[in-house]
């Protein structure tokens, strides 16, 4: 076997090895490759006590629960089911009801979640200030919706 036949090799069976350990490692990481759970994944996976992962949904309309001590409680759905969540600290300033969500934390049983974090999400709607300011001074947008209402 020549030089070059010896390197090719070698460089094909390293090439064919990574590609293994590559299609290990993503199997491996199948079930944990999710940015967040639904209340109804967690009900078909049957989530076991102590497992710590991200809840994410719809804050249910007139769940929401407040303490004195910063407690905060409130649903989460789907839209096919709903979990309790229990939060200690301070929300996002875009939490509300209705608003999508996603908390990290740990789930006590199978209808209560400890949150230790609470993100909120925005709407594709979303706009930074400055730009819905250039755009409204140009007549292109005023708001919620009629910019697609105006091009038309």
């Amino acid at each position: 076997m020549t030089r070059k036949k010896r390197r090719l090799t070698l460089i094909g069976v390293a090439g064919g090895v990574l590609a293994l350990a590559l299609g290990l490692v993503l199997y491996a990481m199948n079930d944990t490759i999710v940015f967040f759970n639904s209340p109804a994944d967690i009900q078909a996976k049957n989530v076991q006590p102590g497992t710590r992962f991200r809840l994410g949904g719809l804050v249910k309309q007139g769940s929401v629960q407040r303490t004195e001590s910063q407690q905060v409680s409130f649903e989460v759905m789907d839209g096919q089911s709903s979990i309790l969540v229990r939060y200690k600290g301070l929300l996002p300033d875009l939490f509300r009801e209705g608003q999508g969500i996603v908390a990290e934390g740990v789930l006590e049983n199978p209808d209560v979640f400890r949150a230790d974090t609470v993100l909120a999400k925005h709407d594709e709607n979303y706009m930074p200030r400055e730009v819905a300011d250039a755009l409204r001074r140009q007549g292109h947008w005023q708001g919620e919706g009629k910019a697609s209402q105006q091009a038309q």
